[in-house]
């Protein structure tokens, strides 16, 4: 199970990268709530995703909390599965985006 929390703490923190990236550059850009979301709110959705990342990594490691990365035990298959979760999610998000039909389920 610890492995699990490890791919999810990559998930959400490369998911985060590009709404953040979007963001901050003035970009509207896709998110769970809306099919085109405002830079604010996508700044907003990727901090959200990195507060997410941060607390898997208090989980993962035990510490609890928000538990930064050098504090996390990113070491060995700990590293590697938080690897594969943003690897992961970096391919599928390249194949996602590279249809500019593309939408979410619920969208």
């Amino acid at each position: 199970m610890t492995l699990l929390w490890y791919f999810l703490a990559g998930f959400f923190t490369w998911n985060g990268i590009p709404h953040i990236v979007k963001g901050i550059t003035g970009q509207k850009h896709m998110t769970p709530f809306a099919k085109v979301s405002s830079p604010v709110v996508n700044v907003l959705w990727g901090f959200t995703n990195g507060l997410i990342a941060l607390y898997l990594l208090g989980v993962a490691s035990r510490m609890g909390g928000l538990t930064l990365p050098w504090n996390a035990n990113l070491t060995g298959m700990n590293l590697i599965a938080f690897l594969v979760g943003a690897l992961l999610v970096g391919v599928y998000l390249a194949n996602f985006w590279s249809n500019p039909k593309n939408k979410l389920p619920w969208q």
